[in-house]
Parts: structure tokens; C-alpha cells; sequence
């Protein structure tokens, strides 16, 4: 298989699930997919390096997660001013569910925010968690734990005696 088949492989087996992870970091499905576009176009300007250098997954994930917390901060800079002079006239509404479930996981440490995203949504286990975030598996246990705990919290609080987000 030449290399940029490898690569169209990779990509193909790995994208939508990397910007599903992404997204659940971010809340913003258009800095999600930017930023996974971006780690992949990072991967293949290196893809020797990185297809020989362990998981290639991983290290887009790294990447792209890297990239969009960056960009998560220049948006909420950018709302806190929408805030301080005022919000656009039209904004697309969101179902319940995701403003909820956004809500709450931005409201952990990004710590926290992180290994429930990789754990439940990218369905990694804790030893593949630990590698990535560069932490014990048992770092990522008890992180696992505090996060389920703010997170239940958090989703009660908002939401009462209702039940919690099918997105879960």
C-alpha cells in the first residue's frame, strides 16, 4: 500500500470519531472539525514520523485537542466581549440536551473534562487515557471519578428532577 493510501485509510477509519471527541471538548462542531483538520494535515506533513512513531491515532487526538483548546480560548474571549457590547441579533438555537450536556462538561477542570471525553466517548481504556494525558492509570481513575461526580452534579443542577441527557 503506498503512503498516501495508508494515509486516505487512516483517515477514513479514524475522522469522524476524532471530531466526535473534539467536539465534546469544544461544545462547537465548526472549531471541532477545524482542529481535527488541521492535527490530520499536521500527521500527514509527517506521516513517517508519525505512523512509525506508536499510535497515529493518538497523535492526531493529542494534536487536534491541543489545537482546539486553543481555539476554545480565543472563542470565549470572544464571547465574554459579545458579552461586555452586546450579543448578535440571530442565533441558531440548540436542543436542550446539548446546551446541557455542553454546559456541564465545560464546567470541569480540563483535566476532568478530558478523560471523560477520551474514557466514554472515544472509548478508550484507562491505560490508553493515562498514555495520552501522560498521568497513572490510577490518576485517571480517580480524575474518572471526580469528573462523574461534578459532572452528576453539575446535570442535576440544571436540570432538576428531570432526567439527564439522552447524549449520555
Amino acid at each position: 500500500m503506498q503512503q498516501h493510501e495508508e494515509f486516505d485509510a487512516f483517515y477514513a477509519a479514524t475522522a469522524r470519531r476524532m471530531v466526535a471527541v473534539v467536539y465534546a471538548l469544544t461544545g462547537n462542531l465548526a472549531d471541532a472539525e477545524d482542529a481535527v483538520h488541521e492535527a490530520y494535515a499536521r500527521a500527514w506533513a509527517r506521516w513517517t514520523q508519525v505512523r512509525h512513531g506508536g499510535d497515529p491515532a493518538a497523535w492526531v487526538r493529542v494534536v487536534a485537542q491541543r489545537l482546539a483548546v486553543s481555539s476554545w480560548r480565543k472563542t470565549r474571549n470572544r464571547v465574554r466581549a459579545h458579552m461586555r457590547h452586546g450579543s448578535p441579533g440571530s442565533v441558531p438555537e440548540l436542543g436542550p440536551d446539548h446546551v446541557v450536556l455542553v454546559a456541564a462538561l465545560q464546567k470541569l477542570p480540563k483535566d476532568q473534562r478530558r478523560v471523560i471525553v477520551l474514557f466514554h466517548l472515544y472509548d478508550l481504556p484507562t491505560a490508553a487515557v493515562a498514555r495520552d494525558l501522560g498521568c497513572s492509570e490510577g490518576a485517571v481513575r480517580t480524575r474518572l471519578y471526580r469528573a462523574r461526580q461534578a459532572l452528576a452534579a453539575h446535570l442535576g443542577e440544571q436540570s432538576g428532577d428531570q432526567p439527564l441527557p439522552a447524549a449520555l
